[in-house]
């Protein structure tokens, strides 16, 4: 299997028609070591205008192939949900963003703590950031 045909098959896994357009993008944010925001995925793909990087990146939203991560900085950032993720509160996962070289990580394995909310309060998602340096910056 070639790795365009990775990038397609994840794509229809979640009902998303692959273009060439979000084959780019996914494949940008798959290489990836940490999250990228839509401004990191630009510089990538400079060829790419705007507007079709802003409805690929909705589109991996609305079908939970992507997450957003809000480290704080004002800009979301993305990264690939992995293939079991279902992008519920309970499965929600800690993020760190690193100070120093600006880098925003998924903790897969560490989930957010469920917590119970007063009375009359339904949350409908978490966000949970560990900021500090990260251990690349702090060798």
């Amino acid at each position: 299997m070639d790795c365009k045909q990775i990038y397609e098959d994840k794509m229809e896994s979640r009902g998303i028609k692959p273009t060439a357009v979000r084959v780019l993008v996914l494949k940008t944010l798959m290489s990836a070591d940490n999250a990228m925001s839509m401004t990191d995925i630009e510089n990538v793909l400079p060829t790419l205008e705007k507007s079709s990087v802003f409805r690929a990146l909705n589109l991996f939203l609305e079908h939970k192939l992507v997450h957003s991560i809000d480290d704080g900085t004002g800009a979301l950032k993305y990264a690939v949900c992995s293939d079991n993720c279902e992008c519920t509160l309970e499965k929600e996962h800690i993020h760190f963003y690193c100070n120093k070289c600006g880098k925003t990580f998924c903790f897969i394995g560490l989930h957010i703590p469920v917590t119970v909310l007063p009375k009359g309060f339904v949350s409908s998602s978490a966000n949970f950031v560990f900021k500090g340096v990260c251990s690349n910056c702090n060798k």
